[in-house]
Formats: structure tokens, C-alpha cells, sequence
């Protein structure tokens, strides 16, 4: 059974405690570096950082409501060539499930890993956070101060990211130590909870074992506006997805900048056939389109890239919502991957990151699957 209890904040300083948290890892050589969000010198962003260094954990902010990069994407840079140093990574639940996703794909090895989750309230688009910051450089621990339990951070002026306002898995599971706001006064305490593997680290982080018997309930609540949340945004693309008109109206923006690949921590191909002169076509071709159909759409083929990485990604989309966030044409990806991939995991009875020793739908085999289809 895992360890739950609490650790103190000391003089009300909830960052102050967490930094301190860390600095114990390194200090007690539980692990040889951390990768967590540290603040830019200007404080207008936070960016995943690898310290080794206690010293350097200053400005870090585990629960800074932005998310630039998602940390997945490091974390198999990280781990992909077996280092020899031993890690802890310090995750949003979205990151971690990618981080899950990616293991299963051999893109990443928790060998030497202590993985650490904390509650997420939910983050803004980048520039919206880089505007509040320098309006109050305080700012995670004013957002705490005023948080809504059905809505999470909130700030005059400014929205959450769209995955963010629809997610509702904003709790890691399945980490070594799991960092909890929810059901707690962050303010006064942090909610712990450790895997039985780590029971080692209790004293160490100083945890004080109790019952947190509002935290279920406080989960539930922002659960709760998050899903009506998404089952509306979910519907309104199904119904636009249901004919081949509104399937074109919803990629018509697309330029084939590959931004949504780049950001995404799923799209691990070192090489991707939309990178590769595929479709670099002969001039002539064009010529030849542009004659036999009277008129022919440039950039090509943006309908076709974006079927290909919802067939590649469909099982494995955790909805972090970067890709939405890269785009420079606004296009609903969200909505669009996340219900797609409602579907298809359905199928599967599958979640994708709910689980490491979950198999992966489309590397396994089973002779009874898929008969609805088959019909």
C-alpha cells in the first residue's frame, strides 16, 4: 500500500517548501540531478531544467501553471542512451502519462528514474503567463491563494489553455512520490503520497502519515466540470467530423508547418515521411493536378498529414494539448485528437498513460478483438 500523509509548509511559503523538497534529494545523493521547471532570468517563463546543483533549485517551480515544453520529450532524451547518473523528473500528470506512453515505445527507461507527479490546476498559453508574471511576480503563489475548487487557477483577464479546462487527468498515477494541492490547504500543507518502493524517502522528505479525507472529494468536484467540459467540446467535432465537409472545414487552416509533430511528445520517428522529399512533388505534377481538376490547393496534401498523425497517435494521445498550442492557424486540435482517440481506445478498452503494465493496443494481438468491426 502507498505511504500517504503530509509534509508542513514552512512560514506559509508552499514554494519554498517544495524547493526544499528537492534539495533534499540531492543533498542526501538520493538522486544525482533533478529535471524541473526553473524560472527564465526575466520570470516570464519556466522551462525544464536539469540541476545538479541544490543551489540552482532557487527559482525552480514544480506547480508554475505554463507549460512551454512538454518534459516527456526530455525525459527520453534523458533516459533513451541508459545514463549512468540516477534521475528524478518532476511532472504535470499529462507529462507523465506521456512519459508512460513513451516507455511502452522504448523511448524512454525509468531504470534509474524516481519519477515525481504533482496535482496540476491547470496552465496558460505562454505569452498570457509571461504578461501575468510580470504584472505579479509571485504569481503561483497568489494563483494559490484564490483557487476554485470547480475551476482551478484562475486570473482576471486570462484563460486557461483549452487541454487544460477539459482535462481530467490532472492527477499523477502510478509515480514514486506524488506532490498533492487537492483536498489540502497548500498554503499551510502538502499532500505526499509515496509507492511502497520509495517508504525509504518518508523521514527524509519529513512526512507526517494521515488520513486526507477531503482530498477524494476535491478531486471529484474538478473532475466533474472538467468532463462536462469536454463531452460538449467532444460533441460539437464529432458532429462536424460526421461528414466529409466538416472533416475539410476543420483542417482547411492547416499549412503543413509540422509544428503540432514538434511539440508533440508522442512523435518520437526520428524520421517522418512528411519530412522526407515524399511530397517535395515534381513541377510538373503540380501542372498536371491543376489541369486535370481545374484547381489544385498548395501546400498539398495538409488533409493527408493530418489523417496519417491521427492514425499514429490516436492510441497513444494523452491530450497535453501542445500541439493545439503550436499551431500558428488556430486549428482545434485538442478536441479533434482527444475525441478521436475517446474512440479508438475505446475499442481497445484502453488509456492511454493510465498504466505502465497496460499493453499497448496496436503491438498486441488478441484473436477476439475488433468483431464489432468486423461486422
Amino acid at each position: 500500500m502507498p505511504i500517504r500523509g503530509t509534509v508542513p509548509v514552512t512560514e506559509g511559503d508552499t514554494l519554498g517548501t517544495l524547493r526544499a523538497l528537492l534539495r533534499r534529494l540531492l543533498e542526501h545523493g538520493v538522486v544525482d540531478a533533478i529535471l524541473v521547471p526553473v524560472a527564465t532570468p526575466d520570470r516570464r517563463n519556466l522551462v525544464p531544467t536539469l540541476v545538479s546543483d541544490p543551489e540552482q533549485l532557487a527559482h525552480a517551480d514544480p506547480i508554475a501553471p505554463v507549460m512551454p515544453v512538454q518534459s516527456a520529450r526530455v525525459v527520453s532524451q534523458l533516459t533513451f542512451s541508459d545514463p549512468e547518473k540516477r534521475l528524478a523528473v518532476v511532472l504535470k500528470a499529462c507529462e507523465w502519462r506521456a512519459v508512460i506512453e513513451l516507455t511502452k515505445l522504448r523511448q524512454v527507461k525509468l531504470d534509474r528514474v524516481l519519477t515525481i507527479g504533482v496535482d496540476c490546476y491547470g496552465t496558460y498559453p505562454v505569452l498570457d503567463y509571461g504578461s501575468m508574471a510580470t504584472e505579479q511576480p509571485d504569481l503561483t503563489s497568489k494563483l494559490l491563494e484564490q483557487v476554485e475548487p470547480a475551476v482551478g487557477f484562475q486570473q482576471a483577464g486570462h484563460e486557461l489553455r483549452v487541454a487544460c479546462k477539459m482535462c481530467e487527468h490532472f492527477v499523477p498515477e502510478g509515480v514514486d512520490v506524488l506532490l498533492g494541492l487537492f483536498g489540502v490547504d497548500p498554503t499551510q500543507e502538502i499532500a505526499v503520497e509515496l509507492a511502497d518502493s520509495q517508504a525509504g524517502l518518508a523521514e527524509l522528505l519529513g512526512l507526517q502519515e494521515k488520513e486526507l479525507s477531503g482530498r477524494p472529494e476535491a478531486i471529484a468536484t474538478l473532475e466533474k466540470a472538467r468532463l462536462e467540459r469536454r463531452d460538449k467540446a467532444f460533441a460539437a467535432i464529432r458532429e462536424k467530423l460526421a461528414t466529409n465537409e466538416g472533416l475539410l472545414s476543420l483542417f482547411s487552416a492547416c499549412i503543413r508547418c509540422h509544428n503540432c509533430t514538434t511539440v508533440c511528445p508522442i512523435c518520437y520517428c526520428k524520421e517522418c515521411i512528411f519530412r522526407t522529399p515524399t511530397f517535395d512533388h515534381a513541377s510538373r505534377r503540380y501542372m498536371q493536378w491543376a489541369g486535370r481538376r481545374g484547381a489544385v490547393r498548395l501546400p498539398t496534401d495538409t488533409l493527408l498529414f493530418q489523417i496519417t498523425r491521427l492514425n499514429h497517435m490516436a492510441s497513444s494521445c494523452v491530450g497535453c494539448g501542445l500541439c493545439e498550442d503550436g499551431c500558428p492557424s488556430n486549428v482545434p486540435l485538442t478536441a479533434i485528437f482527444r475525441a478521436i482517440a475517446q474512440g479508438v481506445q475505446g475499442i481497445f478498452e484502453y488509456q492511454a498513460g493510465r498504466d505502465l503494465e497496460e499493453e499497448l493496443p496496436l503491438a498486441t494481438f488478441r484473436e477476439d478483438e475488433l468483431h464489432v468491426v468486423e461486422r
